[in-house]
């Protein structure tokens, strides 16, 4: 009997990969597990007291799982490094992250799902108008560490001096960074450059252009690339239905369109 049973067990775990289905690959615990950036609005918000999870991202999960015809989990991180971690460990299945070749050390990266635009919030007087203007000597220019914006800045700018901030700021603190001339400019995407100005009444004002266009995509655990071919699949499929623009047009988000499809 053990004999037999130690065979049995043999061919099961033999099975390729190709030959599995898509939910085996995709959620082998049965349930889809998933995790976003529950505080950037370009993916989604996470609403602690409650417990839900609202936008783009968790309403791709969900028709995912639905697709796939299981369960799911919608887990909220708070930075790159959370999602990077969470795959590492396999406490999740899927992630999604902006693109960063730093970060495709660690992850390997999917199909894109949205593209998020980038623009520099400055206080309603100054004299920068275009992105272009931002990177010379005499500005000063804040980002959050780890998010694409402060990567980009870190890593493009040659004049202008950065000043790195551990974790995005309150409302209050922003404006007060950049009407005290503490900061010229406040790199971060476009849908939260619009918040802070509306918030902000006439004091701060968001640059018109885009210094930045990045996918936000699918993200797995380094090596686990399996899992790539039905998600590209699936995003395929969303993409060509309509269902990833209704998803960004239900959250009322701007600065977001949908990615375009790979090699494109």
């Amino acid at each position: 009997m053990r004999t037999a049973t130690a065979t049995i067990l043999a061919i099961l775990l033999s099975v390729p990969t190709w030959a599995q289905s898509p939910s085996a690959v995709l959620a082998p615990t049965g349930t889809l597990r998933a995790v976003f950036l529950g505080a950037n609005p370009v993916q989604g918000r996470f609403d602690p007291q409650t417990g839900t999870s609202t936008g783009t991202v968790p309403d791709v999960v969900r028709e995912f799982a639905r697709r796939l015809g299981v369960p799911f989990t919608i887990a909220s991180s708070p930075d790159a490094a959370g999602i990077i971690a969470a795959l590492k460990n396999h406490s999740v299945d899927i992630g999604f992250l902006a693109y960063d070749e730093t970060r495709a050390r660690e992850v390997d990266y999917g199909a894109p799902v949205v593209v998020m635009r980038n623009s520099y919030l400055v206080p309603a007087s100054s004299a920068i108008q275009r992105s272009a203007d931002v990177d010379r000597a005499g500005v000063t220019v804040a980002a959050v560490k780890g998010q694409t914006q402060e990567l980009f800045v870190s890593s493009h700018f040659r004049n202008a001096r950065v000043r790195v901030l551990p974790t995005m700021p309150p409302q209050a603190e922003v404006e007060r960074l950049l009407t005290s001339g503490e900061v010229s400019a406040f790199a971060i995407n476009r849908q939260r450059s619009l918040e802070a100005q509306a918030a902000a009444g006439s004091k701060l004002r968001v640059l018109a252009d885009s210094f930045l266009d990045v996918d936000q995509c699918f993200v797995v655990a380094k090596g686990d690339s399996a899992k790539l071919a039905p998600i590209a699949s699936f995003t395929a499929e969303l993409r060509t239905s309509g269902f990833i623009r209704s998803a960004i047009d239900r959250a009322g988000i701007s600065g977001v369109d949908v990615a375009s499809p790979p090699g494109r």
